[in-house]
């Protein structure tokens, strides 16, 4: 890593550090844009021209849709936050200049809303698609839907796309769906249907940048540009490369670049990621740590009877190809489960607290068993139905009587496996890793869980480690260990760092230096650690 990428590097790290201290616990994340007033939100934009960032100290000219008359250029465009069934109105004037030399009029430009159906547009000049703006700054054209169905939406220019869209106008539109209540948890709701509920949202808006593209558009050369050539060599996540993309939002140091895509969950919480492609190319952004549930596409919840089945036909997957113009929602959820090993460090019987990620399925037993019972029942329908393949598992049983088996001195670790008949009947070995067989009651308690199971390797010395930003030094959520000098210090609550980014590998770059582009970190945090 050279010099200047490392010092950006921690510059963004410990810009999320000094931020996660300032949160107050308990909050949930939600995406920053523009909300409107319901049931008629008005929303007022001027295409202007200017520049962004990107951290291999470049500054490329770009046209971006600002909000109202004082908003300054941004990229993108403002995300506009509205409600199921609102009527949207959304006015346009246009100010683009193209410095030259000689300076002259940019081209007229327009808004177009995939998915929305019966947008009305008055004003301005006939386009293909739509009314355009000119660039003299004063006319207005006025764009009004409905916007009848809640999702994950995008809006750009309808107007020579393979430009105007390159050049920066666009942006991201987010409907909510009735009902919709930030505070209250069941409510929080992607669309009309629970199975859409999270606890976090953050924005994917995906793009890519052809940084020779644009300074002849700023020099007026434009005709100089061979547009069958296209190829990108900077990409952005709602505007920003990384790391940038990991810095708070509207810091001072990027003006124009107001949004970021820092994501941070707690283990069990279900964090909602709206994607959207807007770019030339198809993105495919990879997620560590676990697979994400697709459970809608361009709006739609992906359901087999619309209404009544809710997203039946959602898919897993450990990585979104994000089409140009194509909006995704997904669910990522971190639980730790099956890791073989505790990760906070337990040890059976030892100190907690006991966290609520530590059991993965749990039942009760349906009827008694002795001392020397090989076989195990539990009621039909209970949490081991849920237990993906291997059916052989590690489990804890404990008396009903106790919130966890930390607080039953009899505890009993067992391996078990499901019987390929019945499901409801388990093969069990008994007394593992040092427990006693017990006798247990109709009603006790038998849990998936890798509780107080050992890190299964031993850790090498702190010298035979390599160490980053925001590592810990200790391989347990919640704890710290020893660093050698300079290294860490950006994880104030010791959490775990997982990369989201693209598999399109030259896309992690900013203009062939790596590490950058379209890239962000997921961070785990301990319970109780604060959600900005």
């Amino acid at each position: 890593m050279n010099r200047e990428r490392k010092r950006m590097w921690t510059k963004e790290a410990a810009t999320l550090a000094v931020l996660l201290l300032g949160i107050a616990v308990g909050s949930h994340a939600t995406i920053l844009g523009l909300t409107g007033t319901s049931p008629n939100p008005t929303f007022n934009f001027i295409a202007k021209q200017g520049y962004i960032s990107t951290p291999d100290g470049n500054s490329i000219y770009c046209w971006g849709y600002a909000n109202g008359a004082t908003g300054a250029f941004q990229l993108p465009g403002p995300t506009l936050i509205v409600n199921e069934g609102d009527t949207v109105t959304i006015t346009l004037q246009n100010q683009i200049s193209i410095p030259g030399p000689p300076a002259v009029p940019g081209p007229a430009v327009s808004m177009i809303f995939p998915g929305q159906q019966n947008v009305s547009a008055s004003g301005g000049t006939a386009g293909v698609l739509t009314q355009e703006a000119p660039s003299d700054g004063t006319t207005t054209v006025t764009y009004t839907f409905v916007a009848a169905h809640p999702g994950t939406y995008t809006y750009f220019s309808g107007t020579r796309m393979e430009l105007e869209v390159e050049m920066g106008l666009y942006g991201a539109l987010i409907v909510r769906p009735a009902g919709f209540d930030p505070n209250v948890a069941a409510n929080r709701r992607a669309y009309d249907d629970p199975a859409s509920q999270y606890d976090h949202e953050y924005l994917y808006l995906l793009s890519d940048l052809d940084p020779t593209l644009h300074p002849l558009v700023e020099q007026n050369k434009l005709d100089q540009y061979d547009n069958t050539t296209f190829f990108a060599n900077n990409w952005l996540v709602t505007g920003r490369c990384f790391p940038d993309t990991m810095a708070d939002p509207n810091v001072g140091y990027l003006p124009s670049q107001p949004y970021n895509t820092a994501p941070l969950t707690h283990p069990g919480e279900k964090v909602l990621l709206r994607f959207i492609g807007a770019g030339h190319d198809l993105h495919p952004l990879h997620h560590h740590g676990n697979n994400a549930l697709m459970i809608a596409k361009d709006g739609r919840l992906l359901e087999s009877a619309p209404g009544v089945s809710g997203p039946d036909l959602a898919v897993s997957d450990f990585t979104e190809t994000v089409a140009p113009g194509e909006t995704i929602d997904a669910i990522w959820v971190w639980y730790g489960y099956h890791l073989g090993w505790d990760e906070y460090g337990h040890t059976l019987g030892g100190p907690g607290p006991f966290q609520p990620n530590e059991i993965y399925a749990q039942s009760t037993l349906a009827s008694s068993i002795g001392v020397a019972d090989t076989t195990i029942s539990v009621p039909a329908g209970t949490g081991h139905a849920f237990l993906p393949p291997p059916r052989t598992f590690r489990a804890i049983i404990w008396g009903a009587g106790y919130a966890n088996p930390d607080l039953d001195p009899n505890r009993e670790v067992v391996t078990a496996t499901r019987s390929l008949t019945n499901p409801d009947t388990f093969t069990i070995t008994r007394a593992q890793e040092g427990t006693a067989a017990q006798a247990w009651s109709v009603g006790s308690i038998i849990a998936d869980t890798d509780h107080g199971l050992p890190l299964p390797v031993t850790m090498p010395s702190i010298q035979n480690l390599e160490f980053g930003q925001y590592a810990s030094g200790s391989p347990f959520l919640g704890q710290s260990g020893a660093l050698p000098p300079l290294q860490g210090g950006f994880n104030p609550y010791n959490g775990y760092y997982y990369m989201f980014h693209s598999h399109n590998e030259k896309e992690i770059v900013n203009n062939n230096v790596f590490p950058g582009g379209m890239l962000t970190m997921m961070g785990v945090l301990p319970y109780g650690a604060p959600i900005p």
